[in-house]
């Protein structure tokens, strides 16, 4: 919307003789007022809206960091550990002495074929 300069002079005219002369200073105040507060209403609509805009980047972000975090503290070798340590062994647990393993038995024959 452009106005000419013919145009700007007919509304100039126009509020004088609406308002008067002595009045323009306070409207031209409330007009400025009008004016910076529009532009700061736009400014927090962009603020609002590039916050929205950003914030499932940094949910994803967010989660990235969560599985990096479980990843530094997962260690499969201590669930083992503690699965070997929890089990309880059948052999001290009837007291019998230990099966020698085959290498280690001088009488083991090994499987007998027919």
């Amino acid at each position: 919307m452009e106005l000419s300069i013919g145009e700007m002079a007919l509304i100039a005219v126009a509020i004088v003789v609406l308002f008067g002369p002595d009045k323009l200073p306070q409207i031209a105040r409330d007009l400025g007022a009008g004016v910076r507060k529009m532009r700061g209403a736009v400014e927090d609509i962009k603020t609002e809206i590039m916050k929205e805009t950003d914030n499932p980047v940094s949910e994803i972000k967010r989660e990235i960091e969560k599985v990096k975090d479980a990843a530094k503290d997962f260690n499969p070798m201590k669930d083992i550990e503690k699965d070997i340590l929890t089990e309880p062994n059948n052999s001290v647990a009837s007291n019998e002495p230990p099966k020698p393993k085959p290498v280690d038995d001088e009488t083991y024959e090994g499987p007998v074929s027919r």
